[in-house]
């Protein structure tokens, strides 16, 4: 058995993905880095399915865990990591030494584009207050401060994360099998299908698409590097921190996953702070959440 401790900032785990899996929509480059995906995990998942051990104990743990494509996952998992030390984590690593006020203005830039998207979630989840709180914080901010500064969650409006996968959970479909996917990180059958969804429901896809110009359409691609660059920046000490005390980093980013999900789409949070589910326990300290994992090995 081990327990690893981490304190990881922001609302979500999607962490060992390039891009995020939230973040990114629909230019060229992730039109043809999805289709190649889909393509890749249909091929590669008819041979690298986990075989369901025969032992009755071993059985309902593997059932638990609900990781049929294990081999492939961990084959991808590897290939993130590799992505993250030679590409994400340099440039994060300089990304530290930026300006607080910098680094914050980047964040709050890219939190209040979330927003359509955000809002949209609200109103299909029939999410009214939190719609309110959404559009009241994309007006403020945006007017009073220029979508770089965050005066909403000083006037107590805080800051809260929305997505289809989140919608379908709420409606009642089951979050199948997980999954890891290239760049884009940990995810679920059903965060997957929400991740396509979220990308035709963004604004900035039609912008993107419709621009006469060029560059808009790489602007998913560059607003999902930066997100991430952003997001690696603030965690960098604590992931280093947990890939050193975890013995088996997959099943322990597995079960962060997991359970930040699970916070999420229960809104059990004064800032998304999740509620405790069998071996892993979050509790939010300052603007960051401790995340506490024991994982049978």
């Amino acid at each position: 058995m081990t327990t690893g401790t981490v304190s990881i900032s922001d609302e979500r785990i999607d962490g060992f993905g390039l891009f995020g899996a939230g973040s990114a929509t629909l230019g060229t480059v992730q039109r043809w880095l999805f289709r190649s995906l889909v393509v890749a995990l249909l091929a590669l998942s008819i041979g690298a399915c986990a075989t369901p051990p025969e032992d009755p104990e071993e059985r309902a743990a593997y059932e638990q865990t609900n990781d049929p494509l294990e081999p492939l996952n961990r084959t991808i998992f590897d290939f993130n990591i590799f992505v993250d030390e030679y590409v994400l984590r340099p440039v994060a690593k300089a990304y530290e030494y930026l300006p607080d006020l910098v680094r914050n203005s980047v964040r709050n830039f890219l939190r209040n584009l979330k927003s359509p998207v955000i809002l949209a979630n609200d109103i299909m989840q029939g999410e009214v207050e939190r719609a309110g709180d959404t559009m009241g914080r994309f007006m403020f901010n945006t007017m009073v401060g220029g979508g770089l500064f965050d005066p909403a969650s000083d006037a107590g409006i805080p800051y809260h994360e929305e997505d289809f996968g989140q919608t379908l959970a709420v409606w009642g479909v089951e979050s199948g099998p997980y999954l890891m996917l290239p760049i884009l990180g940990p995810s679920t059958f059903r965060d997957t299908g929400g991740i396509v969804v979220d990308r035709f429901i963004d604004p900035i896809t039609y912008w993107g698409e419709n621009s006469s110009r060029d560059w808009p359409e790489y602007a998913g691609a560059i607003l999902g590097f930066t997100n991430a660059i952003d997001m690696r920046s603030r965690n960098y000490r604590q992931v280093e921190d947990l890939q050193e005390t975890s013995l088996d980093f997959y099943a322990t980013v597995r079960s962060l996953y997991r359970q930040q999900r699970q916070s999420v789409i229960e809104n059990s949070d004064a800032g998304d702070q999740p509620s405790p589910v069998p071996s892993m326990s979050l509790e939010e300290n300052g603007d960051k959440i401790e995340a506490q994992a024991t994982l049978d090995q």
